[in-house]
C-alpha cells in the first residue's frame, strides 16, 4: 500500500512539474526574441549549419532565407537584445544539445562596454536566460549571470516573472509554445522598415589598439578557450555601426587576441563600401542596427564571405529543408514589400524616432 501511495505522489510531482514547465513557457512574454529561440528549438536535429551568438547587431542584421537562397546555408541567430558577453558559452552549449553546426559566429560588439551597463535592467538578461529550456545549462547560466543570490528564484521559476500574463495564456500561438517549439517563418529574422538618417564615418585607418574593460576581455579569453578546446570553428565579427575612434581602436585589440588563437575577425566596419552601407537610409535607429535595406547589404557581404571562405554544402534539393526552402519565398514577397515601404519612407522623408537598444 505504502508502495503504490509512494508511486502516486512521485508520478504527481512529475505531472505537476512537466505542467508548470509547460505553462511557464507559454506565459513568457511573447515577443522577437522569443520568437527567435522558440524556433531555434523546432528546428530539426543536425539541420543549422551557422549559428550566430550575440547582442542585437545579429537579428536585425543577418536575414537567414537570403543566404539560404543564394547558397543552400542554413544560418540561424541565438541573439537577445543587450545580449552579455558572458552569456556565449551556454548559448554554444545549449545549441549543442541539438545541433552540430560547422561553424559558430560572434558577434563582438558588447565585448567594448562595461558589464555595469548591460546589468542596469536586468531584463536584458533575462532576454537570454528566460528564454532557454529548463535545463542544468540554464540553471548554470542563471548562477552565473544573476549576482543577487536572493533574485535568483525569480529566473530559476520565471513563472514567478511572468505569472501575470495569464490573460495571454487563450492566445493561439502561446499554445503553439506549450513545448516550447515553433518554427520562425524567417528562421529568426524580422522585417523592420524604419528608416532614421545618420551619419557614420569610415574608421578603418585607425590602427592604434585600446584596451576593453577587463571583465569583458576575461569574458573573450573564456569564449576562445572553449572553442578552443571543444574544437569547434568559430568566426568572430563586428556588425556595421556608426563608429567612434574609440570604438575602432578597442575592436582592433580585439582582434589581435582572437587572431593569437588562430581564429578569423572580420570588421564589417572595415567594408563599408564593399558592402554599401548608407547611413542616410539603411538604420532604423541612429547608425545602430539596419534595418530591412541595410540587413539586405550585410546579408549579402556576410553570404559572400561564407561562401568565399569555408566549404559548405549547398543543401536546397535536400527534402529535409522544405521549411527553409518555404522560408525563403516567404522572404521574397517580404521583401519585396519591405523594400517598397523603406523607399517610400525616404522619398517622403517620412523619418522615424531614434531607439536605443542593443
Amino acid at each position: 500500500m505504502k508502495v503504490k501511495q509512494v508511486i502516486k505522489a512521485i508520478l504527481f510531482v512529475i505531472i505537476f512539474l512537466f505542467l508548470l514547465q509547460s505553462v511557464t513557457y507559454m506565459l513568457r512574454t511573447n515577443g522577437n526574441i522569443k520568437e527567435i529561440f522558440v524556433g531555434f528549438y523546432a528546428e530539426p536535429e543536425d539541420t543549422v549549419d551557422v549559428i550566430l551568438i550575440g547582442s542585437s547587431p545579429v537579428y536585425p542584421y543577418y536575414i537567414a532565407p537570403q543566404i539560404w537562397g543564394e547558397y543552400g546555408i542554413a544560418c540561424y541567430p541565438l541573439s537577445s537584445n543587450q545580449q552579455r558577453p558572458r552569456a556565449a558559452t551556454y548559448l554554444v552549449e545549449e545549441a549543442l544539445k541539438t545541433q552540430t553546426p560547422e561553424l559558430f559566429v560572434f558577434e563582438m560588439r558588447q565585448y567594448i562596454y562595461p558589464e555595469s551597463t548591460m546589468m542596469e535592467n536586468m531584463a536584458f538578461t533575462r532576454g537570454a536566460t528566460d528564454n532557454l529550456k529548463y535545463s542544468w545549462n540554464r540553471f548554470a547560466m542563471i548562477n552565473d549571470m544573476v549576482p543577487e543570490v536572493s533574485e535568483r528564484y525569480t529566473y530559476y521559476f520565471d513563472i514567478f516573472k511572468y505569472h501575470s500574463n495569464w490573460k495571454t495564456i487563450i492566445l493561439p500561438d502561446q499554445y503553439t509554445a506549450f513545448s516550447y517549439e515553433r518554427l520562425h517563418p524567417l528562421k529568426g529574422y524580422t522585417v523592420n522598415t524604419t528608416v532614421v538618417p545618420s551619419e557614420g564615418k569610415d574608421r578603418s585607418e585607425i590602427t592604434e589598439v585600446m584596451e576593453i574593460p577587463e571583465e569583458q576581455e576575461e569574458q573573450l579569453y573564456r569564449l576562445l578557450d572553449y572553442v578552443k578546446e571543444n574544437e569547434l570553428n568559430a568566426l568572430f565579427i563586428v556588425s556595421p555601426m556608426k563608429l567612434a575612434s574609440e570604438e575602432q581602436m578597442k575592436f582592433n585589440y580585439i582582434k589581435s587576441i582572437v587572431e593569437s588563437y588562430g581564429y578569423d575577425f572580420v570588421n564589417f566596419n572595415d567594408y563599408y563600401e564593399e558592402i554599401g552601407i548608407d547611413f542616410a537610409t539603411d538604420f532604423y535607429d541612429d547608425g545602430t542596427h539596419t534595418n530591412t535595406l541595410g540587413a539586405e547589404k550585410c546579408t549579402a557581404f556576410f553570404g559572400a564571405y561564407l561562401d568565399q571562405n569555408y566549404e559548405f554544402e549547398d543543401k536546397r534539393d535536400d527534402e529535409r529543408y522544405e521549411t527553409w526552402n518555404a522560408a525563403y519565398k516567404y522572404w521574397q514577397t517580404c521583401r519585396e514589400e519591405a523594400l517598397q515601404a523603406i523607399n517610400d519612407k525616404i522619398v517622403r522623408e517620412e523619418y522615424g524616432e531614434i531607439e536605443v537598444a542593443e
